[in-house]
């Protein structure tokens, strides 16, 4: 009899791709479990070592084949092979994630607890039947997870930020704040970043737009990417920072690294919580400070989302001009409202429109990325920052998206077009060498 009949106590075979009885995962989850502990208990973790993780993990095949064996478990050829891999994921790996951390259409994994994990498809969010044997099984693999940077997560911080190997963010919450049990939220990078003929297949921008954007980094323009979650911030992120020529050395500042540039002259840093003490804690505005002591061409903050923000401005104005950061906002009106509160978190006696002419001296562009209802992201707004009005930043869009609708499969209809202004900076683009022919800016060139 096989595993599946054993555990279900029926002789049928399931139709193809039916669901497994719950009675029947549980078993597999407890006999993994035990495989799993037999073999801690019986491997020479001093000879481990020494091997490879390729050596190790052929070790590890030829132990548990050897212990289904011993303890003449009845399994069928797959099942051996599935009990292999997922002893192998449990130990070297993330345990039941491998199988979604390897499937490149995977966009956010959703762990709600050891009973459910939700994963985003195309834009819709999707249950999966992966499960854990039990809360403690998750713990495990979030202390795993978070202890490869350097972070912890226990009773006394319960709240945690970290990244995969890959560059993909996670954020873990466990209780007490978490009532029902861990929560893992894993937002997926791909290993390959995202391309710009990938945005243009995917309808995320123009080629006009991208002919500006282009020309914006190489023209040393300071720019603001604003958006809420989401939305593809760090994915325009990367791929503007991929225009910014290869002989300039770039500053990176994030909370977890998680950024993709493939210049050769990167220097990374990255933000450190207080230890168990409360102490050794290191912040963006921190790390901003020291970056401008670090001969940066250009600085990148992942993230403005507090004092770093003054920081941040007054190195946009010092020289480090084609600097990029992001902000959560709705609108780049409201990112600009945002970046004014934020540099009043620093605690400077500044007037508000001091503030607002450091941010309209700082900022030339402001880019606005939307995630629209049925999950395609865009690039709505591209917007140029002219002056001031009186009390008020002025501003002028340059490109725009347009929802016309939602057709009778819930697809968003619209399209791009530039709104005919001539923005400001096309001069500065054609002293740099980049220069944009006049026709880019035509309205009536429509996107669909």
């Amino acid at each position: 009899m096989s595993l599946r009949e054993r555990l279900t106590g029926a002789d049928d075979e399931r139709a193809p791709g039916a669901p497994v009885p719950e009675v029947a995962n549980q078993a597999y989850q407890e006999l993994k479990k035990t495989m799993h502990q037999m073999i801690i208990d019986r491997i020479d973790l001093e000879r481990l070592k020494r091997l490879t993780a390729e050596q190790f993990k052929h070790e590890l095949a030829l132990l548990t084949q050897r212990i289904i064996e011993e303890e003449r478990i009845v399994l069928n050829q797959t099942e051996r092979h599935n009990l292999v891999l997922d002893i192998q994921n449990e130990m070297l790996g993330f345990g039941p994630l491998e199988p979604l951390l390897h499937d490149p259409t995977i966009a956010d994994i959703l762990v709600n607890t050891a009973s459910k994990t939700y994963i985003e498809r195309r834009g819709r969010l999707e249950l999966t039947d992966i499960t854990f044997h039990d809360n403690a099984h998750l713990m495990k693999i979030i202390e795993k997870i978070v202890s490869r940077v350097g972070r912890r997560v226990d009773e006394s911080s319960p709240m945690v930020d970290a990244r995969l190997p890959d560059g993909s963010r996670v954020n873990a919450i466990i209780p007490p704040l978490a009532v029902d049990g861990p929560i893992l939220s894993i937002r997926r990078f791909g290993a390959i970043p995202l391309s710009v003929q990938n945005l243009l297949d995917f309808k995320s921008v123009t080629p006009p737009m991208v002919q500006v954007l282009a020309s914006l980094g190489q023209a040393k323009i300071n720019i603001l990417i604003s958006g809420g979650t989401g939305s593809g911030k760090t994915t325009l992120l990367n791929l503007l920072s991929g225009f910014i020529p290869a002989n300039e050395r770039i500053i990176t500042i994030e909370d977890a690294a998680e950024l993709q540039l493939r210049q050769p002259h990167v220097v990374r840093l990255e933000t450190r919580p207080p230890n168990i003490e409360g102490k050794g804690e290191v912040s963006q505005r921190q790390l901003v400070r020291n970056a401008l002591r670090m001969r940066p061409d250009r600085i990148i903050l992942g993230e403005v989302r507090g004092a770093e923000a003054l920081d941040m401005l007054q190195a946009m104005n010092t020289g480090h001009e084609g600097s990029l950061a992001t902000i959560h906002s709705n609108t780049p009106r409201d990112a600009l409202a945002r970046l004014e509160n934020m540099v009043g978190m620093a605690g400077v006696n500044l007037t508000p429109r001091a503030i607002r002419q450091q941010i309209c001296s700082a900022v030339t562009v402001v880019l606005q990325v939307s995630r629209l209802t049925d999950g395609t992201r865009k690039l709505i707004s591209l917007q140029e920052i002219t002056g001031m009005e009186g009390e008020i930043i002025s501003m002028q869009e340059i490109f725009r998206f347009e929802q016309t609708g939602v057709d009778h499969d819930g697809k968003v209809q619209g399209f791009f077009s530039a709104t005919g202004v001539r923005p400001r900076f096309a001069d500065r683009l054609k002293m740099y060498g980049c220069p944009v022919p006049d026709d880019t800016f035509d309205p009536d060139r429509i996107f669909k």
